[in-house]
């Protein structure tokens, strides 16, 4: 078992914070959209499907994204069920903690966020899930033409609750790291 390591200090990663501009570099980078979408090389590592899309575009938009069903408003609003991946809107500052929050009230699924361990937000989240991964390399997300955005300003975590997310995160490529609050959850135990 992995765990979380106590000499990581990745107040580094926050310098954008600290520079005053109140987003990542990445942000800035790519303009005034949240729309970058997971690519698929992501859900074939992963190697599991979903039973819901909490933040999609359709499956019109990213038929890759292994959900059976996908939704495309009013997410934090509506009931989350099954197996739920997480990849929502990074744009406003903070803007992270609501879906953070819905997560872990849902119990079950992956996340996907960027490497902001500095931010309130992530601080919070990181200890409320079973599992961590810091994915190997910065990832190069989609656009909504299509086409690959370049290199991004910051890397990305996986969140996991349930014991079938950890498993699916402990298959992908980065640091693994199971929280050492939170147990791992076994079928038919709750949050």
């Amino acid at each position: 078992m992995l765990l979380w390591p106590a000499c990581f200090d990745h107040s580094w990663i926050g310098s954008c914070y600290d520079w005053g501009w109140g987003v990542s570099a990445h942000e800035l980078a790519v303009g005034k959209t949240d729309e970058w979408y997971t690519p698929p090389e992501i859900f074939d590592a992963l190697g599991i499907r979903f039973d819901l899309d909490v933040a999609s575009p359709g499956s019109a938009v990213t038929p890759w994204v292994p959900a059976n069903h996908h939704y495309k408003a009013d997410s934090l609003e509506l009931p989350w069920f099954g197996r739920a991946w997480m990849n929502p809107p990074f744009g406003k500052r903070n803007g992270y903690q609501a879906w953070a929050e819905k997560f872990v009230e849902h119990g079950h699924g992956i996340a996907l966020s960027p490497d902001r361990t500095s931010a309130p937000w992530w601080q919070w989240f990181a200890p409320r899930v079973n599992a961590i991964l810091f994915w190997k390399e910065k990832i190069k997300f989609i656009k909504p033409d299509g086409t690959r955005g370049g290199q991004p300003g910051t890397g990305t975590t996986l969140f996991a609750i349930g014991q079938d997310c950890v498993e699916a995160l402990s298959r992908c490529p980065g640091v693994f790291v199971l929280s050492p609050i939170n147990h791992v959850l076994t079928e038919g135990e709750s949050q």
